[in-house]
């Protein structure tokens, strides 16, 4: 099977919108935490507080790694393209492969940093019900 330049070049606007995409959650993430930060006195000694900011450190630390691993597909596709266009078609192929698995981690990742961010709800919800039993 012969593999072209236009091959990697469709990853191209699916790599641009899962950066875009992760862009935005890392941004209600920093809001959450600035929002956060601003009750911090209040809050500090509640044990499910702690919990919060295990859950956004853990999330933080996912959401760089998902990141990094989309801005390696990305470079990787770029790469390939390159070895493809100067007539190194194994090497491409390659490349791109490493490319394909680089977003895999990527998107794993990100389904574990969704489950992380189910649970900081589900701690959410935890405070509605302590309050109703007060």
């Amino acid at each position: 099977m012969e593999m072209s330049v236009t091959t990697p070049a469709i990853l191209f606007p699916a790599i641009s919108l899962l950066m875009l995409a992760y862009t935005n959650r890392f941004l209600a993430l920093a809001s959450l935490i600035r929002s956060l930060h601003a009750h911090h006195e209040q809050k500090k000694h509640d044990p499910r507080y702690r919990g919060q900011l295990a859950n956004l450190r853990k999330r933080l630390r996912l959401i760089r790694r998902m990141q990094t691993f989309g801005g390696i597909s990305f470079f990787f596709c770029v790469v390939s393209m390159l070895c493809l266009f100067f007539g190194n078609e194994q090497a491409g192929r390659w490349v791109f492969a490493g490319s394909l698995v680089c977003l895999m981690v990527s998107l794993a990742m990100s389904v574990v940093e969704i489950r992380i961010s189910l649970d900081a709800l589900e701690i959410e919800l935890s405070d509605l019900d302590f309050d109703k039993e007060d």
